[in-house]
């Protein structure tokens, strides 16, 4: 079982880069009043087959060669059907997936969301030729970032160069506490 939320994202991530995205749209929704935590990620992969959407929940399911268990995904919708909320995942072949999981934030089984500005942070500096849509809303305040945005001003210098990483960072720091004022997810 991973420890905080952002793993699970950060995991799930990996599979849409996996998969050839060249798009990673990751949206994270805190409503207090309705006591809800959604978490989608979308992506443009090379999606999964009907057969393969089906058996994505269960941990000795793998199209991975490396090892014979998946567990990012069983464990994604675990801790989120823990909490008493739910997860979906929507595929089709050559389009995308679409993955979504609902906690109940006031669930003593709900884990903390953790370093979601380091797991956005590490995705986007580390995979350069894909694009990321982040967009973290809490309570109806929030923020958007879109690498494609900075791509228009940055032309061919990486997200990687430690001035650019160190200004997504910032970014990210900043817009998070302006958006969640001190609420802790």
């Amino acid at each position: 079982m991973m420890t905080e939320i952002s793993l699970n994202i950060l995991d799930v991530a990996q599979n849409s880069v996996r998969a050839e995205a060249s798009l990673i749209e990751i949206t994270v929704d805190a409503d207090t009043e309705k006591d809800m935590l959604t978490v989608i990620i979308s992506d443009n992969g090379c999606g999964m087959t009907e057969e393969q959407v089906k058996n994505v929940t269960d941990p000795f399911f793998t199209t991975r060669t490396t090892r014979k268990i998946g567990l990012g995904v069983p464990f994604f919708k675990m801790s989120a059907e823990s909490t008493g909320g739910s997860f979906s995942i929507v595929s089709e072949l050559g389009v995308g997936t679409t993955t979504k999981a609902c906690y109940v934030l006031s669930s003593i089984d709900r884990m903390p969301l953790g370093d979601i500005t380091g797991t956005i942070h590490t995705l986007v500096t580390m995979n350069p030729d894909i694009d990321f849509v982040y967009k973290y809303n809490v309570n109806e305040r929030g923020f958007v970032m879109d690498t494609r945005e900075f791509r228009e001003i940055l032309g061919e210098v990486s997200f990687a160069e430690a001035e650019v990483s160190d200004y997504i960072n910032e970014y990210l720091t900043e817009n998070k506490a302006e958006t969640d004022n001190g609420i802790m997810i």
